[in-house]
């Protein structure tokens, strides 16, 4: 960049001519008539130097001017880079920072949500549970209370058996009784007679 700046400077200041020095200047007018020899005796000024003899003049000189521009261009830019990228860096750092505190608080979020429901849940078991037991507890209650009631009323039907089956053994024995009784009646009167029984004699094949 030095270079191409003091090339530039060099074609601009290249048509520029040194002034002729002082010496060289016109000499002051003189009476009018004289004009014509005064035209002649006019020193012609001396030739523009060469530009090329000017040239690394210039070119240092423009050199050393530019130098400190260029630094401080660059000073001013890498300055304005590394500010630009506090910037970006002080904004990436604030939007991680807000991602970081939005993430945390949707984190917090779903654990608060999941632990209510968890809570919700075991509410709900311990209540069907607790009626369960309850119900289990009512039906084992009402179940003993049949069985209670069941074995009651067995026992009552084995009592009324049993006093049947006592019942029907008591008129076994009586109607046993009464037919020893007669047949002990008919002996006799088979003995009083001498005759004999024809059923009895039928059953024998007499």
């Amino acid at each position: 960049m030095a270079e191409e700046g003091s090339k530039k400077v060099e074609v601009e200041a290249a048509p520029e001519a040194p002034a002729p020095p002082p010496s060289a200047a016109a000499p002051p007018p003189e009476p009018a008539k004289d004009v014509a020899e005064e035209k002649e005796v006019i020193p012609q000024p001396p030739p523009t130097p060469p530009v090329a003899e000017e040239k690394p003049d210039n070119s240092k000189a423009l050199a050393i001017v530019e130098k400190p521009a260029e630094t401080s261009t660059e000073k001013s830019s890498g300055g304005s880079h590394d500010r630009d990228a506090a910037l970006a860096r002080v904004e990436t750092e604030k939007r991680l920072s807000l991602i970081k505190a939005w993430e945390e608080n949707e984190k917090a979020k779903a654990e608060n949500k999941a632990t209510k429901k968890i809570s919700a849940i075991a509410s709900w078991e311990n209540a069907k549970k607790a009626a369960i037991e309850a119900e289990l507890k009512r039906k084992e209650e009402e179940l003993e209370k049949k069985k209670a009631e069941y074995a009651e009323k067995m026992k009552n039907q084995a009592a009324l058996i049993h006093k049947a089956a006592e019942e029907k053994r008591a008129m076994v024995e009586a109607r046993r009784g009464e037919e020893i009784l007669k047949a002990e009646e008919v002996a006799a009167k088979y003995r009083a007679t001498g005759l004999a029984p024809k059923k009895l004699l039928g059953c024998f094949g007499v």
